[in-house]
């Protein structure tokens, strides 16, 4: 009896081990091919289980994975978050078991309905699934679609997947393959190691396929501004104008930049205190004939909190007033960090998590581009440039750039800003626009349409990064499409595969 229940432990506890390797495909180890081991190695393992290890298998694959690839988020919540430690730790377990029922209702919906080794099962149930429970993972709860295996290929030949179909078609190549390793593995045949060789054969040949073409004439120099600001002393009130000083004495040295640009909520007050300071850098903005892009928190007439990017100088809506000032006001906001879910229930335990800017709302899914010295900016605050759907449905013919604004310096020295890099890499590649990218402490960097880093500077020091861009003509399918494709791809697999296994 021991032995058996020894041996119902040993594929979960070896699940929860192949999990937790799958954070080193992502930056900043990036040993890609992990990303096709794990999951074929998941696939072995809910191999002739009952559905109940397999949902305990799927679980414990999870808790692996975002143990390790989340490990980031307590910095924020324990380090700068003012939470009790028995608090931050219990609410870090709650997360990570939260997004652990993904993977386990994948596993577990893959041996209730598709058992056997047929190659529908392989090849068309299981990669369907996996993106099915990949989707429900970025969409329930307002959505938390980090650590997607497409991620993981940034800098591989399957990222030329990323303009037809999104990180997500990445991903179905990923499941692809990983499938055909365990079809192998479970019917030692070869030639089903043809599917791979194709999938990356393909690749490369999309590689050499330019989707936008360069526009000369969209060149533009930026100044990045990284004030390195400890997040400890951000918001202490003695602290405010050393900070705006900082920010004004480096962005006055740069003022040949056709557009200087501030981290997210780099003013550390709210918009409606400072209106004199902000005339002050608008006027000095347009006397230099630049623009100049920052992050602010604002609040409305209703008493409402955002938060913000505002323009200054150089811009179609003429010198600042704070009543009538364009505003791009954040749509996907934080859970916990930005916003309270389920807050009447939970509203009343907040004091005793002392969780900081917990009462933002949202600003509207489609918004107008910000528009500076005549260049069009589609806005990412932060966590958003991790939806890759909101983006491209707000690009539009006239933008220019992705601007992303980001504060990594909540997660410390971990690794959260480096996976938010490449995350932001991939949304220039899926939809053919350069990312500008500038944070507090780091990662400040410049993209090529491609998604290739082409200029950034050191993490946590104080920097400006200077850099000329060029933006694009043309669109890539995955622009115009959207997911589209992959979702038919998943509902025909999902019935090919259900009759077939009706039929055995």
């Amino acid at each position: 009896m021991m032995h058996k229940a020894n041996h119902r432990l040993l594929r979960p506890i070896v699940a929860a081990f192949v999990g937790a390797l799958t954070t080193l495909a992502y930056a900043p180890y990036q040993i890609w091919p992990l990303a096709i081991l794990s999951p074929a190695i998941l696939f072995l393992l809910i191999d002739k289980v009952t559905t109940r290890t397999a949902l305990a298998v799927g679980f414990f694959w999870g808790v692996g994975h975002f143990a390790t690839g989340l490990s980031w988020v307590h910095v924020s919540i324990d380090t700068f978050g003012g939470m009790p430690k028995a608090a931050s730790v219990f609410l870090m377990v709650l997360l990570i078991c939260y997004l652990a029922i993904y993977p386990a209702l994948f596993t577990w919906l893959t041996n209730k309905f598709f058992s056997g080794k047929s190659s529908t099962k392989y090849f068309l149930a299981i990669p369907a699934l996996w993106l099915l429970t990949d989707w429900a993972r970025g969409w329930v709860f307002t959505g938390f679609p980090w650590l997607w295996l497409g991620y993981s290929q940034i800098n591989t030949p399957l990222s030329a997947f990323a303009p037809i179909g999104g990180v997500q078609l990445v991903t179905l190549a990923v499941t692809l393959c990983a499938s055909s390793l365990t079809y192998l593995v479970l019917t030692r045949k070869w030639q089903c190691l043809a599917l791979p060789a194709v999938i990356f054969a393909t690749s490369f040949v999309l590689k050499n396929i330019n989707w936008v073409t360069p526009n000369p004439d969209s060149k533009t120099t930026f100044a990045l501004i990284q004030g390195n600001i400890p997040q400890e002393l951000k918001w202490h009130p003695d602290q405010r104008w050393p900070t705006l000083m900082k920010f004004m004495d480096l962005s006055r040295a740069n003022w040949d930049a056709d557009i200087i640009i501030w981290p997210e909520a780099a003013i550390p007050a709210l918009e409606k205190e400072l209106p004199s300071f902000l005339s002050n850098v608008d006027s000095a903005a347009r006397l230099n004939e630049s623009a100049l892009i920052t992050g602010v928190v604002t609040q409305n007439e209703m008493g409402r909190f955002y938060n913000s990017v505002i323009t200054l100088g150089d811009t179609p809506s003429g010198e600042y007033n704070y009543q009538t000032q364009p505003r791009y006001n954040k749509y996907h906001l934080l859970p916990f960090g930005e916003f309270v879910p389920f807050e009447d229930l939970l509203r009343p335990l907040a004091p005793f998590f002392n969780l900081p800017m917990s009462s933002f709302s949202r600003g509207d899914f489609i918004q107008d581009n910000i528009v500076a010295k005549g260049r069009h900016l589609v806005t990412a605050l932060c966590y958003e440039i991790i939806f890759s759907d909101q983006v491209r449905q707000n690009i539009t013919e006239d933008t220019d750039f992705i601007l992303t604004l980001s504060n990594d310096a909540w997660f410390g020295e971990s690794i959260g800003p480096l996976q938010h890099m490449e995350i932001a890499r991939m949304r220039a590649l899926e939809t053919g626009k350069p990312v500008i990218r500038a944070t507090n402490n780091g990662v400040t960097a410049v993209t090529d349409y491609k998604g290739n880093i082409t200029d950034s500077v050191p993490q946590f020091k104080t920097e400006v990064l200077k850099a000329e861009v060029v933006s694009t003509t043309g669109t890539t399918p995955f622009r115009t499409l959207g997911s589209w494709p992959l979702a038919i791809f998943v509902l025909l697999g999902l019935l090919v595969s259900w009759k077939r296994s009706r039929n055995l």
